[in-house]
């Protein structure tokens, strides 16, 4: 007898059963029992067949954070048919670009974003189900659908296309198989430790990697979905402190989070997944503080979301907090459906895993891409032999077998011919207590080529100065490390899923020449540059 092809549909369909009474999905006023949603989300795909999507179309939509967001993870595949997320936060042209370059026959938006998606219906020509509110067409449309959903025949068939990109360049497609998403959303629900129990409040966009699978993870483990449509601390503390028992958010987010004027320790702990950059040890303390467990996950987007996960060891339990600290702070180790990874030099050999010797993570398994749509040669370029996905990161690996990652390939500084680490110096800097969060960059320099600038926000009220911070890293750098130049400004430039832009960053350090002044207290938010989220950045 031949095997069902894995799909991520199939845990909808089992919860649609097992789990029919309970609360799978609350967003705002508005809940639905796993039943109730099972039978939503095949009604939706009569909708899908009845506006004319066939197997194989692409299906473009533009949703905050909300049960039609995980009605739509559900019913596009379960119509053999291709899901497009769209970043909210892009621009207008760019959005025109992806609906184009992938072929996408029809857009849904979300009430949020109808004024762009009308826009967007306007300026392309795509057909388009916009609003999704009690009394919205498409609402009307799913109470008096026939289901009709379509058997996917091959588990490597594409399930998805999520477009990521660099500062230069087209954005690229990253294409998705249904078994990677399936295996994957296992994979998040093993290692979370989400149950029945559960409670999983969306903090993180649904459109980044497919919210990292967790559409169909929270799902499988018929846990309940909290959608937050906008993130806002305060909101997301009442959450917490309401029995909110799982969130995945980047490191900023966490900032966010410590820093709100509305936190306060849990009276249970809370499991946090983070990714996007490398959480500082000091931030780490900060939230186990709070009772939060932070689980440090690491991946791309061509890599379904986190790859590798900072898989704790009991032994580790009687370490002093700054051990924990520095051990939570490691990416780790493949997840438990990838496979190896491997850390090599610039000949493809892997480097001694003694801590120090840095090379280039490479990635491969279940979860990595089929590649970039309509993008054979950008494919080639992130591909080693043998199938290995390069991520573009510098990193060590421990005697344990843990990676870390010491720097992205384009953020190492070269100084005088010195390689400097931004993750090193971020951290020194981090581990002052009036620091907030930093960020370091290149910025060019006649005499070394290039020097660290830092950009860092502080608690308030402080009176902290730029020179006292230089001293205070120097206390764990060496002297050609410390930042030649330290800005206090009020807020980070950052993208929609949290990460910081140090591209934006990296234009304001170039705007001073780097020998015009060694220090600065000047108190000020950096200009939001165009940009576009780089190409294998980290979850």
């Amino acid at each position: 007898m031949a095997p069902h092809s894995l799909t991520p549909t199939r845990f909808l369909d089992r919860a649609g059963e097992v789990f029919a009474d309970r609360v799978a999905v609350i967003d705002g006023d508005r809940r639905f029992t796993y039943g109730e949603l099972h039978d939503r989300v095949h009604r939706l795909t009569g909708v899908l067949a009845d506006v004319g999507v066939q197997p194989g179309d692409r299906v473009a939509v533009l949703c905050a954070n909300s049960h039609t967001m995980l009605a739509l993870h559900n019913a596009i595949p379960l119509r053999a048919a291709t899901i497009v997320p769209l970043n909210t936060r892009l621009s207008l042209p760019e959005m025109k670009y992806i609906i184009g370059d992938v072929g996408a026959t029809l857009l849904i938006a979300t009430d949020e974003f109808a004024d762009v998606a009308v826009t967007l219906r306007a300026e392309t020509s795509i057909s388009a189900l916009i609003g999704d509110g009690p009394t919205s067409d498409l609402e009307d449309a799913i109470c008096s659908a026939t289901p009709a959903p379509h058997p996917v025949k091959d588990e490597m068939d594409l399930l998805a296309v999520n477009y990521t990109s660099g500062t230069t360049g087209r954005p690229k497609g990253v294409m998705y198989h249904h078994r990677g998403a399936y295996l994957q959303a296992l994979a998040m629900a093993y290692h979370t430790r989400l149950d029945t129990g559960s409670s999983y409040l969306w903090t993180l966009p649904m459109f980044h990697c497919n919210g990292w699978c967790f559409p169909w993870a929270v799902t499988a483990a018929g846990a309940t979905h909290v959608c937050l449509r906008t993130i806002e601390p305060t909101q997301i503390w009442r959450h917490l402190h309401g029995g909110i028992t799982h969130l995945s958010a980047a490191p900023t987010v966490l900032t966010m989070l410590a820093e709100s004027l509305s936190a306060a320790r849990v009276d249970r702990p809370v499991d946090v997944s983070t990714g996007g950059a490398p959480p500082s040890p000091s931030l780490l303390q900060r939230m186990a503080a709070l009772n939060i467990r932070i689980t440090h996950l690491y991946g791309l987007t061509e890599t379904f979301g986190p790859s590798v996960i900072n898989q704790w060891q009991t032994e580790w339990d009687t370490l002093d907090p700054d051990a924990v600290a520095e051990l939570k702070a490691r990416q780790g180790i493949p997840n438990i459906l990838a496979s190896q990874t491997r850390i090599v030099d610039s000949d493809g050999s892997d480097v001694p895993a003694d801590g120090a010797s840095v090379g280039e993570l490479v990635l491969r398994g279940n979860n990595v891409m089929l590649g970039y749509y309509n993008d054979p040669a950008g494919t080639a370029a992130a591909t080693l032999q043998d199938g290995w996905l390069r991520t573009g990161d510098l990193a060590v690996r421990h005697p344990d077998g843990y990676v870390e990652i010491r720097d992205r390939l384009k953020d190492i500084i070269i100084s005088g011919g010195e390689n400097i680490a931004s993750v090193e110096v971020e951290r020194a800097l981090d581990s002052h207590p009036d620091v907030v969060q930093s960020a370091v960059v290149g910025a060019p320099d006649e005499k070394w080529g290039e020097v660290p600038v830092a950009f860092v926000t502080v608690r308030q009220p402080t009176s902290v100065t730029a020179s006292e911070l230089q001293s205070h890293a120097g206390r764990s750098l060496a002297r050609f490390k410390i930042p030649k130049r330290i800005e206090l400004v009020a807020s980070l430039p950052q993208t929609a899923t949290g990460k910081i832009q140090k591209d934006v960053l990296r234009i304001s350090a170039a705007e001073v020449p780097s020998g015009a002044r060694t220090t600065s207290a000047t108190r000020h938010p950096v200009s939001d540059h165009h940009h576009r989220e780089q190409p294998s950045e980290e979850s």
